[in-house]
This record gives C-alpha cells, sequence and structure tokens, in this order.
C-alpha cells in the first residue's frame, strides 16, 4: 500500500467521527511513514494521541498487507505515560482505532496498577501495543530475555515529555531508549510535548543530542491557538481582603455562582491539605452539594480516584476539588470551568490548568483566578500577559546523575547482563551522560562490583559479579528480587497507608504527619474527620470521628517556588504598578495596597532594588525584595546574612517567600555598610552559599535520595517498608563514612552538586546578583510593617501560632497599618 492509500485509511475514519484531521496530524503522520524520529508539540486536548496512535496502525498494515490472514504476536509500539490515571484513556483511544479498523492487534497496559495475572499472561506475551510508565519499562529491562520481546517493536512514544523532562524519570527514559535502539531492529522514537519554552533542546534530550536519530528527527508543531480566558475573581470589598494569612476561603461564596453556571467545574489547588480543608469547607456551608462533589489528589486511593474520574466524564459531579493528580492528559470533555486556587507559581502549571477545561479542539479553556491574598493579585495580572505571550517556561535537564546510571545498569546485570564495552558508548550518546569521562565510568563499574572503595570489606555492597568473559551479571536471586522492587527515581517521605481499624483502605499520608499524632487525635483526610488510633505494620488505623478538627495532613510537596519566567512576569507587572497608567483591573484594583506602600516605603521601578528596615516588638526587620522565587531567596538570604555576620557578628532569623526574604535580629542592622561592602557581588559565590547554608545537612538530605535510586539503601519489601528515620540514619552513616574516609565518591559529590544546583538554583541567583547590580538600592527606614513585608512577617509568625491567634494578630497588624 502507499502512502496516499493509507492516509484514505485515517482520513474515512475521520469522516466516520464526524472530524477533519488537522494539519499537525497529517504532518506526524507523514514523517512517521518516512522512518523519521520526532517531538510533537501540540495542545492540550487538539488530538495528539490520534497524532501518534494512526501511524504506528497504518505503518503495520503498511508492512503486513495481509494482516487479516497472517498476524504474528509480538510487542510492535510502547506507549509511555507519566501518570498511571492517563493510561485507560490512551488505551480507549488505541482500541477505538483497532476496533473498527478490524485489525487483530491486543492493546495491553502496564503499571503499578496492573493485576498479577496479567503481569503473568504478559510474561508469557506482550501485547502488540502495550502502554506503560517509566519505572515499568525498566522492569520489562530487568526481565530475562528482555531482547527478544523488543526486537520487534517499531515505535516507542513518550507521551507529555515535558512532564519527564529535567526529572530523574526523565533520564531514566533516556537510557531506556539507549537501549532499546540497539535492541529493536526499525524504532521509531516520539515525543509529545504540550507546554514548554525549550522544544529544540526538549528533542535533542529526548533522542541523544549527536546520535544518528536526531540528525533523522523532525519538530512537528501544531499551528492551533488555543484560545484561553482568564477571569480574576476580585473581592468586592478589596478594603477588607486580607492581605496575608488565609487559603482563599474569603471568596469561597463568590466561587459557588461559578460551580452552579457551569456543567462541571474542576478547582485546583497547590497542596493536598489546602484541597482537603476547601472540600470540607464547600460542604459545610453548602450541604446541597453533597452527592454532587469529590475530591482528587495522589493520596486518596485508586478506586477512589478512578471513580471521580468516571463520574467527570458521565457529567454526574459538579465539581472536582484537586491537586496537580488531574494536570495532566485525562479527557474530560465535560469540563467548562477551572478554578485556580492561590497562585499556580509557574505559566506552565497554569497553561495546563486552564487546557483541562474546553478540552476539545477548537473549543475555549475558561479559567478563574482566585487569590488566597490580596498581593497574589499581581500574579493574576501577569499570568494574564503570559497567556497572551504564550511566554512558557523551559525544563532544564539533569547532567550526570550517576545514581540514576548505578540503578540502570544494575537492571541491565539482572536481566541478561551486559558487557561494559557494549554499553558505554550507547550511554555517551544519551543527553544526561554526553560528558561522562573513561575514569568516571569506570569508577561506576567497580562500585558495582565492589561498593566503594571504604565500603570494598563489606559483602551487601558487592551485588554484580564479573564473569570469565567480562559480563558484569547479577547472579543472587535476592539482590535481584530486592533491585526489582526498587526500580524507580521518586523518593518521597515514607507514604504510610490508611485503613479502617475494621478494614478498608482509605489512602496515604505520609511518615512525618502521622508522627505527630497522638491516639485520639482527629483530623481530615479524604474528605472525612477520622480519629487515630495506632500505627501496625506500616498501617494508620483509624474509626470515623463526629469531633471537628482543623489538623490537616500536610504534605512536603506544599513548598512550590516561583519559575524564573514567573518571577520576570510577577516584576514587569510591578514596575507598571510604579510606572504606567493603563494598567489591567487587577493592579486597579490594588491600588489602596500601593497607595499605603508609598505611604510608608516605595513601589520599586525598573531600575530600583527595595529594602525596608523597621522595628517591632519581634525585634528589628531588614527585608530585601529581589521577586525572584521562593528558592533563590532561601540562598540569596542565606549568602547575604553570612556576608553580613563577617562584618559585625549578629544573630539572624531568616525568613523567605517568593517576594522577597527578611532578617530579623534583637539589634538593627547597618545597611549602609551592607551596601558599602558589595555584599551583592557574584564574586566568590558558590564558597560563601557553600559555607552559608549548612549545605552539609542540605546535602544529607540529598544524599538520602541518591542512596535509595542507586541501591545503597533498601527500603524494605511491599507491607514492609523500611521506618524513613531508619532510612535516614543508614544513609547518614554512608554519608559520614565518604565525608571523612572517601570525599571524592562521585555519588557523595552528586549530593551537594545537586543540592546546589537544583535546590538552590545557583544560575538564577547569579543572574538575580547580576541584575540587582545594575540597579539603584534603595533603602527605606519604615515605621511600621508595610503591605508588602506582610506575607513575609506572617509566614514567621504562622510557624509559632496557632491558626486562631494567628488570625487575630494579623487583624491588629493590618488595623494599625491602615490607620
Amino acid at each position: 500500500m502507499n502512502r496516499q492509500q493509507l492516509f484514505e485509511i485515517a482520513n474515512n475514519w475521520f469522516q466516520q467521527q464526524s472530524w477533519k484531521p488537522h494539519t499537525f496530524q497529517k504532518e506526524t503522520w507523514t514523517a512517521f511513514l518516512q522512518g523519521k524520529h520526532g517531538l510533537l508539540n501540540a495542545p492540550t486536548g487538539s488530538g495528539k494521541t490520534y497524532a501518534l496512535w494512526f501511524p504506528i496502525v497504518l505503518n503495520y498494515i503498511k508492512n503486513n498487507p495481509d494482516y487479516k490472514s497472517k498476524h504474528k504476536k509480538g510487542l510492535k509500539a510502547v506507549w509511555i505515560t507519566p501518570l498511571r490515571a492517563l493510561s485507560q484513556e490512551i488505551k480507549q483511544s488505541a482500541e477505538r482505532i483497532v476496533t473498527d479498523l478490524e485489525l487483530p492487534m491486543t492493546v495491553g497496559i502496564r503499571t503499578g496498577d496492573t493485576s498479577n495475572k496479567e503481569r503473568a499472561r504478559q510474561r508469557n506475551s506482550l501485547p502488540d501495543l502495550l502502554i506503560t510508565t517509566p519505572e515499568s519499562l525498566q522492569l520489562l529491562l530487568a526481565s530475562k530475555d528482555y531482547g527478544n520481546k523488543f526486537k520487534n517493536c517499531s515505535a516507542i512514544v513518550i507521551d507529555e515529555w515535558h512532564e519527564l523532562l529535567g526529572t530523574k524519570r526523565g533520564i531514566q527514559m533516556e537510557l531506556a531508549l539507549s537501549r532499546l535502539k540497539t535492541v529493536c531492529n526499525e524504532l521509531r522514537i516520539w515525543g509529545i510535548s504540550a507546554t514548554i519554552g525549550n522544544l529544540e533542546q526538549a528533542r535533542e534530550v529526548l533522542l541523544g543530542p549527536t546520535s544518528s536519530e536526531m540528525e533523522n528527527s523532525v519538530l512537528v508543531k501544531a499551528n492551533i491557538k488555543k484560545k484561553i480566558r482568564v477571569s480574576s475573581i476580585i473581592p468586592k470589598q478589596m478594603e477588607t481582603f486580607p492581605w496575608r494569612g488565609h487559603l482563599g476561603l474569603h471568596l469561597l461564596d463568590d466561587v459557588i455562582p461559578i460551580i452552579k453556571k457551569s456543567k462541571t467545574t474542576l478547582l485546583f489547588t497547590n497542596t493536598r491539605s489546602q484541597c482537603e480543608i476547601w472540600f470540607q469547607k464547600i460542604l459545610e456551608r453548602y450541604p446541597e452539594f453533597a452527592g454532587e462533589m469529590a475530591m482528587h489528589h495522589g493520596s486518596v486511593n485508586k478506586e477512589t480516584r478512578i471513580w471521580v474520574e468516571n463520574a467527570i466524564r458521565n457529567e454526574s459531579l459538579k465539581a472536582v476539588v484537586c491537586t496537580s493528580s488531574l494536570d495532566l492528559g485525562v479527557d474530560f470533555a465535560p469540563v467548562e470551568t477551572v478554578i485556580q486556587i492561590g497562585g499556580p507559581k509557574g505559566v506552565a502549571r497554569f497553561l495546563q490548568r486552564a487546557g483541562r477545561s474546553g478540552h476539545q479542539p477548537g473549543k475555549t479553556s475558561v479559567i478563574h483566578f482566585l487569590p488566597t491574598h490580596a498581593i497574589e493579585l499581581i500574579e493574576a495580572s501577569a499570568l494574564q500577559v503570559a497567556v497572551k505571550e504564550n511566554a512558557v517556561e523551559d525544563r532544564l535537564p539533569f547532567l550526570n546523575s550517576y545514581d540514576v546510571l548505578i540503578q540502570y545498569l544494575t537492571t541491565l546485570a539482572v536481566s541478561n547482563g551486559f558487557y561494559p564495552k557494549e554499553i558505554f558508548p550507547e550511554i555517551k550518546q544519551t543527553f544526561c551522560y554526553q560528558g561522562i569521562t573513561e575514569d568516571e565510568w569506570q569508577w561506576l563499574l567497580n562500585f558495582l562490583v565492589m561498593g566503594s572503595q571504604s565500603l570494598k570489606s563489606y559483602d551487601e555492597y558487592k551485588k554484580v559479579e564479573v564473569e570469565a568473559d567480562g559480563k558484569f551479571k547479577v547472579n543472587n536471586k535476592g539482590i535481584a528480587m530486592r533491585h526489582r522492587f526498587q526500580i524507580g527515581t521518586i523518593v518521597g517521605d515514607a507514604n504510610l497507608s490508611v485503613h479502617y481499624q475494621k478494614g478498608g483502605y482509605i489512602g496515604s499520608i505520609e511518615e512525618y504527619f502521622v508522627s505527630k499524632l497522638n491516639p485520639g487525635d482527629v483530623f481530615v483526610f479524604a474528605g472525612r474527620n477520622l480519629e487515630f488510633i495506632r500505627i501496625r505494620s506500616m498501617k494508620v488505623q483509624v474509626r470515623n470521628s463526629t469531633k471537628r478538627t482543623n489538623k490537616v495532613p500536610a504534605w512536603m510537596g506544599g513548598r512550590l517556588s516561583f519559575s524564573a519566567q514567573m518571577s520576570e512576569l510577577l516584576r514587569l507587572e510591578l514596575y507598571k504598578a510604579a510606572t504606567e497608567k493603563e494598567q489591567s483591573k487587577e493592579l486597579v484594583a490594588l491600588n489602596h495596597i500601593f497607595q499605603k506602600q508609598r505611604e510608608e516605603s516605595l513601589v520599586p521601578k525598573p531600575d530600583e532594588f527595595l529594602i525596608e528596615t523597621f522595628k517591632t516588638r519581634d525585634g528589628y526587620h531588614h527585608i530585601f525584595y529581589p521577586f525572584e522565587g521562593r528558592a533563590v531567596h532561601e540562598a540569596m538570604s542565606s549568602l547575604l546574612s553570612y556576608r553580613i555576620s563577617l562584618l559585625s557578628p549578629i544573630t539572624c532569623s531568616l525568613a523567605f517567600n517568593d517576594y522577597g526574604f527578611e532578617m530579623l535580629s534583637d539589634k538593627p542592622l547597618d545597611i549602609q555598610a551592607v551596601l558599602d561592602n558589595n555584599l551583592f557581588t557574584t564574586e566568590y559565590m558558590l564558597s560563601d552559599l557553600q559555607k552559608s547554608l549548612n549545605s552539609n545537612e542540605m546535602s544529607r538530605r540529598k544524599f538520602r535520595d541518591i542512596a535509595v535510586i542507586s541501591g545503597m539503601v533498601f527500603t524494605g519489601y511491599p507491607e514492609k517498608g523500611v521506618k524513613m528515620k531508619h532510612l535516614q540514619s543508614s544513609s547518614q552513616l554512608l554519608f559520614d563514612v565518604f565525608r571523612d574516609y572517601e570525599p571524592d565518591n562521585l555519588l557523595f559529590q552528586q549530593a551537594f552538586t545537586e543540592t546546589i544546583e537544583h535546590q538552590l538554583e545557583e544560575g538564577r541567583l547569579r543572574l538575580a546578583l547580576e541584575r540587582i547590580a545594575t540597579q539603584e538600592i534603595v533603602w527605606k527606614q519604615c515605621q511600621n510593617p508595610t503591605p508588602f513585608s506582610f506575607p513575609l512577617i506572617t509566614d514567621r509568625l504562622r510557624e509559632k501560632l496557632s491558626n486562631e491567634k494567628l488570625a487575630d494578630r494579623i487583624k491588629r497588624m493590618t488595623k494599625i497599618l491602615m490607620k
């Protein structure tokens, strides 16, 4: 069959659905059938799935013209999804095509949710089209004779590539692809990405910067302008709207008419605890929503999540309060409206969430921005600009993650074993390891066989044996089994499952939250009031309670920081407040706050950097406003306080948020001396940063993850997980051994590199300091706290005060300021 005949099959199918294929879909089909690799960039809800399932199926028809009488079973294509929740959706799309075209192809799913019975069936024979996750793909590479299973695979599609890029799961994919390129006879590699700034680099990371695949690849862009309508919920009485310290609940009554007007509304929160609180509060005030409203986040059990997703599809729910668990790909046509509660911290995240509504080609996405406090309206204004200009963040890839590479090499050693001379060139072709040296490679091989230099007398670290012909192989069944249990790069705090005392699984919460509970304590989880009874074999036992409570599980994911793109947009909006007559309605609504800010201090212009000082009963406040995001401010505040301590001995407590940072001391700082000594310089920045931050302590925490991923520390068997504090102590012991006896250990050094580059965003810090060097530094000595300082002061108070006391204190502070 020629290409025109194949296209005819696809066009007829589209006609039967009363659709018309987009140009980008046809371009993708053409490139794929020409044997090219590529990256497809298209907005959410535009038909990306059919852009790649179709050419896979058409290619099969082309190569097997007599497929109706002769169908050879076996894997033909793999579709990678970063979220298990998406797999059912993708399967339905594939099955729809296969059934309508009467093809003998089977479609299967292989994720952590796949039953043991289905896994056993797949061990004997994989489906023709397999949908799986990065972790499950690695598990397949850890099975004996994986080469035969994959040899006839002609395509691998990595969905939502922007979500994997810049993460260790993305590196897992780079490594898996490097192997499959060799194993498969004729493989095409395709990525699908929605919102991302650095598309060209994303393609390089996917295919390998110097590979033949990169040379024979295309970047297909969908020329579809997704219409997005952003509408800010501006309080009717702005003067009494809180300046800080709330979860947006003041505007709860403004949300209800929006929900009532729409078929289905998704309310996105940034944290799981905020999600739980909003769900509770809406039901308390509007009990008529009972049965029409649900909650969805990553810690709610799988059955409930699937029920919620299906209920959205069949339009039986009016509203769902959710977190990023519903950010990606699931196609919910009935969703008309999205409400974002609080700043989303990034443009891509905001656009992704907006795309959940109007999730069909040609439909307008509607998103309402609900500020949790007044200053967040500046973010709303910045996001309006981002949507107009389609300004999306870059995702920066990792380099030289030795922990992931050790895990991958162990995976190969567990399956068929590997020869270093064959594998090294494959690894050198990946983006992550393009700069790896022969010496580093040799160190990693030695590590696999002996453990590190300082651990070589301990047998438990000797996992891989070198056979007579030079093959690296794991022959110990116990080591192989433990490795399979621990494949993956997502290391969070240990999760404990929550069960009713009489059975019945509710969800999972992090160990550190449970460790603070006493028997009899009541907390809110999965929309229920639960009384804590005890922990037994990694299970939290609870019973329903009628007591009211303010305790909500907090998850470590609640500390999101502004992206670089978001920080820049926010600064530009703020400068408009100081310089421009024409302003957005959000900025106009904030006029009374800007006015108050000017009375006490100033609203900075583009060439100004603001420092404020004032005294309260808590001490002397010194506040700096780089507007660069929480991560950068954490590093900058430590750097500055260290440099100040060299001038004069002074003790400061630090607080930081997305707008700035505060140094609170018991005596005034000489700010003039700070300015005279050029403390914002980038000179000696790295060494000062390492001295200033307890970089040892931060790297120690980072090393725990590295120790788990590389397999030095075992997290335990299912149902018998190792307690997080035991993991922590095991990894700390290793950290101390390497620090004292083997400081050149690559994994030990990686912990420091990741802390500086990823956690503290050293590159962004350097750029921020360079920008400040070009601005005029304006130091304002104020009598009272200013509106801009409010969020910082109240954030610090929240650590010390209960919610009620904090609310009273904020009211009093606002009253003083508004006199």
